[in-house]
């Protein structure tokens, strides 16, 4: 199994759902978090004064997957939440060694 963390622009929260949830990945943890990357932030104007806004608000994904599924997860997230434009975010992957569903105690892709 593997955990996938994306963060991905706020906008983009909902079609990226919708198109997890046709591959059948319904289980997933949404986060309203701050951040930057390259982007550095951005600057705006206000009243003729210029300020930085550095920190950016994303949104981050959360979700645990069996490992031959790791794949098609990937490739939806990044067709769904990519507009080409700097700022889109990044996903993460990393190795789950054992999920258990508390209501249940089943183990392993059962739980998932």
């Amino acid at each position: 199994m593997k955990e996938i963390v994306a963060i991905i622009r706020p906008n983009k929260l909902d079609e990226v759902k919708d198109a997890l949830e046709e591959l059948g990945c319904h289980g997933m943890t949404v986060t309203e978090v701050k951040g930057r990357g390259r982007q550095l932030g951005i600057t705006e104007s206000y009243r003729g004064s210029d300020y930085r806004i550095d920190m950016l608000p994303k949104t981050r994904l959360e979700i645990v997957v069996a490992d031959e599924q790791v794949d098609n997860v990937i490739d939806k997230i990044v067709k769904t939440a990519q507009t080409g434009d700097i700022g889109d975010g990044k996903i993460f992957i990393s190795p789950v060694e054992e999920v258990v569903r508390i209501r249940t105690g089943e183990r392993g892709n059962e739980a998932v």
